[in-house]
């Protein structure tokens, strides 16, 4: 049985956030023309995007700050930590929790299987923990290769659950950085931008 893409539309808004540094923060926060930079590394977990951790500004704080340590974990420098909040419509949403999507994603990875076969090279493989998703990056932009070629709407998001960081506490199966992103293709999507509000 086939269901129509209108479940694929999420409802409602949701807010996200995206750690960056400040003067990048203030750039967005005081020209309401400018939006994030999309992010198009081989290895991005949801393939091409503006990244956004869903209703966790915490998250995105944590990424910025370590990001400044660590400058390898993102291309852009961060000096000092800022959050950037965002309203977002998901509207035709690649949603990794969803089984039709799932299912898409499978079968890009089934045509790209066969191709990297036949030309005898190896697919690109998945970092460990955080590291590079070069593997996944590749089999969701070839996701969205396929739907353009045969005249399938493209999505506005792409939106996946990671579970990681390690047990929360002795035996769980729950982790200490769980969290949801989300990778906005269509700015449109975007509705807006905010400063978060601080305790």
């Amino acid at each position: 049985m086939k269901f129509p893409d209108i479940y694929q539309r999420l409802p409602g808004l949701v807010l996200g956030f995206h750690g960056c540094d400040e003067s990048v923060g203030e750039d967005i926060f005081t020209d309401p023309k400018k939006h994030l930079d999309q992010s198009n590394n081989d290895y991005d977990w949801l393939g091409g995007g503006i990244y956004f951790w869903e209703n966790d500004p915490q998250r995105a704080w944590e990424f910025a700050k370590e990001a400044a340590k660590n400058p390898r974990i993102t291309k852009g420098k961060i000096k000092k930590p800022c959050v950037v909040g965002a309203v977002l419509d998901l509207g035709l949403c690649c949603n990794l929790l969803d089984r039709r999507a799932l299912d898409e994603i499978r079968e890009s990875f089934d045509v790209l299987d066969v191709v990297f076969e036949a030309l005898e090279e190896a697919l690109p493989t998945n970092g460990k923990a955080r590291q590079a998703r070069r593997l996944d990056c590749l089999v969701i932009e070839n996701m969205h290769k396929l739907r353009k070629r045969q005249n399938i709407k493209e999505y506005d998001t792409v939106r996946g659950a990671f579970w990681e960081g390690g047990a929360l506490y002795p035996g769980a199966n729950i982790e200490r950085m769980n969290h949801v992103q989300i990778a906005v293709r269509n700015k449109d999507c975007i509705k807006g931008y905010f400063r978060p509000r601080l305790l």
